[in-house]
């Protein structure tokens, strides 16, 4: 094999972005993997150049002259900034590969746009590239491993492609590490649903932390992991073992099963300092809340005083909602929430919107076939832009009235001096008073206010909502246009269209 000049892109975000939200944060949602793949080449005897994409990167000049391959790593919101980065390169001559979210979800459609579209991935399945790198268009090929592999490389053997990327974050800098793959639950829109869990190695995860410290005096860590702490005694004992208490600070999502009030004080001695709890709905998806036989009121009066006896030991606490699921009807679960909101006002609400992405979860199968997708084009599919499922019990003008009424809410200055009044140290009352004046508070609420504003007057718009026209609006063109920038004349033209109902389409059962 000659050697190689490799180039990985981890976009971290969808396009060119210089807000101050992303400036101060970006840089800590790199990814693991693009860092463990850079490793696996470089161990192969190529040269690698790894770019961890915050907005305000050049693409044109962060990667060297000639470069024979390159991995582009994407979220679905991110899926055509990276088809146009492909497009991109194959005109330099390059070999293009896609991995992450997208590539597992959307798995028919990138294949028209890369050579080689990953899902489960492995060193095999990467040397095997590097030894047949070559074009495949005018369809590419998918690669998968049988199931996610725990044979990472060390925070040590990566630390020269997390070192950069860690000096574009001004403040806080995080350092992402794994100590699970897979998810012991099954919510039915989740990712992660019907993918085993396995925990990795303790001792490797001990000497990563151990590494560490020969970098940092007290590193900040955050777990990429979709649901810290299930196997909790080995890995407080991972942690216990690296080094005394207090030595480092970690950020987990985790699930309210496992925040019992033993296992928080063991959280807090081994410092924890931010968690990340899904409630999801008060109707359904109790169990990673030991909540499964009560919902409505009751629910919210369990779960609030759960979360304030979470914020007694860990200073940071997001709450997760998922809103306009099947279960949901009415006012009740926006006024429930807000409820919550009241009893529970140093949690940080995070909302998302209902998504089904592509062969994500068996539920969309489902949604495939009532017929319920939306084409919205990818660069919307972030949680939050855009609901492609049509809403069981709503109206659209009735659903984003309600989300648009709970955001302003949550996000009120009387929400807002509630949760600065009840968050006790210095860095949350920062992050929550930043979150909510950026792009995730203010912005959101002034998306959807401008959303709800065009459902009432743009009928093309409208007729896309409805199912009645697949055409795309061009309040949605406008936007990709706007957030692509240089990109979006790289963008194939196709690619602002995908076949909502492929996974149906090849799923004998669905046939």
């Amino acid at each position: 094999m000659k050697t190689l000049k490799i180039g990985i892109i981890d976009l971290v975000c969808k396009g060119p972005n210089n807000t101050l939200w992303a400036q101060t944060m970006h840089a800590n949602l790199a990814s693991i993997m693009p860092q463990v793949i850079a490793t696996w080449c470089e161990q192969e005897g190529c040269k690698v150049t790894l770019v961890s994409y915050t907005g305000k990167e050049d693409l044109t000049k962060e990667l060297p002259d000639g470069v024979d391959l390159v991995f582009i790593s994407a979220f679905t919101q991110a899926a055509q900034f990276a088809y146009a980065l492909s497009n991109y390169f194959h005109s330099r001559k390059a070999v293009t590969v896609l991995g992450g979210p997208h590539a597992r979800c959307y798995p028919d459609d990138a294949v028209i746009y890369f050579d080689y579209v990953l899902g489960f991935t492995n060193r095999g399945i990467i040397t095997d590239i590097l030894n047949n790198c070559s074009r495949q268009q005018p369809v590419g090929i998918f690669l998968s491993a049988a199931k996610q592999t725990i044979e990472l490389s060390s925070v040590e053997e990566r630390w020269k492609f997390i070192e950069p990327t860690l000096k574009k974050a001004p403040l806080l800098k995080f350092v992402p590490m794994l100590g699970s793959v897979g998810c012991p639950y099954t919510c039915p829109f989740c990712i992660d649903s019907t993918v085993p869990y396995q925990s990795m190695n303790f001792h490797l995860i001990k000497t990563d932390l151990q590494f560490l410290l020969t970098k940092f005096k007290s590193p900040w860590i955050a777990w990429h992991d979709p649901n810290f702490g299930v196997r909790f005694g080995e890995y407080m004992d991972a942690i216990s073992e690296a080094a005394p208490p207090g030595s480092f600070r970690f950020v987990a999502e985790s699930s309210l099963s496992i925040l019992t009030e033993d296992h928080l004080k063991i959280f807090r001695k081994n410092g924890f300092k931010a968690l990340l709890p899904g409630v999801e709905s008060w109707y359904e998806l109790g169990n990673k809340s030991r909540a499964s036989n009560i919902t409505g009121e009751e629910k919210v009066n369990r779960i609030s005083e759960h979360v304030n006896m979470i914020l007694r030991y860990i200073p940071y606490v997001q709450t997760n909602f998922v809103l306009g699921l099947d279960s949901d009807s009415g006012d009740e679960p926006f006024e429930l929430t807000k409820r919550f909101i009241d009893r529970s006002p140093g949690a940080f609400p995070g909302y998302s919107l209902l998504t089904a992405f592509g062969e994500a979860a068996p539920l969309n199968l489902e949604y495939q076939k009532l017929g319920r997708v939306i084409p919205f084009p990818f660069h919307f599919l972030d949680n939050h832009s855009a609901m492609n499922i049509k809403p069981r019990n709503y109206e659209w003008l009735d659903f984003y009235n309600k989300v648009i009424d709970l955001t302003s809410y949550s996000f009120s200055v009387r929400a807002l001096y509630r949760r600065f009044k009840a968050t006790p140290d210095r860095t949350p009352k920062w992050m929550n008073l930043m979150r909510a004046i950026s792009s995730e508070g203010y912005g959101r609420l002034r998306f959807y206010q401008k959303l709800r504003q065009k459902l009432t007057e743009d009928k093309a718009l409208r007729r896309f909502f409805d199912g009645e026209s697949n055409e795309i609006p061009s309040f949605y063109t406008s936007i990709i246009r706007k957030d692509l920038g240089i990109w979006w004349d790289w963008l194939p033209k196709s690619a602002l269209f995908h076949n909502v109902n492929a996974f149906m389409q090849k799923n004998p059962a669905c046939s």
